[in-house]
């Protein structure tokens, strides 16, 4: 799941190159400043107005015809500045985009951007034990899962998971069960529809196919869907995410059928700030309704990660997720790492 970088950034296209308009702005009237300065000084000039494009801004610069048929060195110099004052300003507008992490179950607004790829390898190693009627039971086990996020248009995502999970139980020291295989399959798409002053809206509509052995515990043996409201609202240095989400699943076995649950809810909230320049600090709670029939309390988590940016298109993120009540897993190791192109 992907939260973003807390600081100030442009978050779509438009404000990027507002921003950037705004940068080469300023580079020209420095340029027709310093040219006015020249005149002023001795060195007359004929000026025409010119338009030229930079990364298809348009602007209007000043084309300087001297005298003579030459250029002073000293306004040679200046000029050159000028020139790398607008690229600096340039990169740093294009640079300071947001990206979001990966570590948290919480979902935020983020996309990718048209054209843009993500691909997370996330992964996670589980350790539950309790006592049934005087039995100790023990349950280890994790997910490795590949997610392709697309970008389709600026504020449009298509994404596909590809989950690999496997476990393993003993009973008073005894293995009951040990599998793994290959889960069910999502695909899902992400929309941001609204985006002001720091908050935004996004859903994220899904559904998952029956990839998986439902016979080993490893799919539900048929398509399931689901849909989850996303609010991000960025309070520099803070960002905060909500997600309200809502799952109908699909069971093809009668015994699946009558021991789950079909419609299950979901609630979460996470926060993310930079603690340091590229490490950042997320938080993460949450809960769901439990799927099993025969249980009223909800299964509850409380979640703490660090997200490191190596570069700026690749993270590598870390957490541990603990069980706040007894039907949630009482402990998760989260590792991953994510690469954008």
């Amino acid at each position: 799941m992907k939260i973003q970088d807390s600081r100030f950034k442009p978050k779509t296209e438009i404000e990027k190159w507002k921003l950037i308009k705004t940068e080469v702005g300023q580079a020209s009237r420095l340029s027709k400043a310093l040219t006015s300065l020249d005149s002023r000084d001795g060195c007359p000039t004929e000026r025409g107005i010119k338009s030229i494009s930079v990364f298809g801004v348009q602007e209007k610069h000043q084309n300087i015809k001297f005298q003579g048929g030459f250029m002073s060195k000293v306004q040679g110099l200046r000029l050159f500045l000028v020139f790398i004052f607008s690229l600096f300003t340039i990169h740093f507008s294009m640079t300071t985009i947001s990206h979001a992490k990966d570590i948290l179950i919480t979902n935020d607004t983020g996309t990718q951007g048209k054209g843009k790829l993500l691909i997370e390898v996330n992964s996670e190693f589980t350790y539950d034990k309790e006592t049934v009627e005087g039995i100790k039971i023990k349950e280890t086990g994790g997910e490795a899962a590949t997610i392709l996020s697309y970008g389709i248009i600026d504020n449009v995502d298509i994404i596909l998971g590809l989950p690999y999970q496997w476990t393993k139980t003993k009973e008073g020291g005894t293995t009951t069960s040990d599998v793994d295989g290959i889960s069910d399959m999502s695909l899902e798409v992400k929309w941001k529809f609204y985006e002001k002053d720091g908050l935004s809206f996004a859903l994220k509509p899904g559904i998952t196919l029956p990839t998986g052995d439902e016979n080993k515990g490893l799919g539900n043996g048929k398509a399931s869907y689901g849909i989850v409201l996303i609010t991000t609202k960025e309070i520099e240095p803070w960002a905060f995410h909500l997600n309200l989400g809502y799952t109908h699943n699909e069971y093809k076995l009668q015994e699946d059928k009558d021991a789950n649950r079909k419609g299950i809810w979901q609630i979460s909230l996470a926060a993310e700030t930079e603690v340091v320049k590229d490490l950042t600090a997320v938080a993460n709670i949450g809960v769901e309704r439990n799927s099993d029939k025969t249980s009223n309390t909800h299964p509850a988590f409380i979640l703490g990660g660090l997200s490191y940016s190596v570069t700026e298109n690749f993270d590598v993120n870390v957490g541990v997720k603990g069980g706040i009540n007894k039907p949630e897993t009482d402990l998760t190791f989260l590792a991953g790492i994510a690469v954008r192109f």
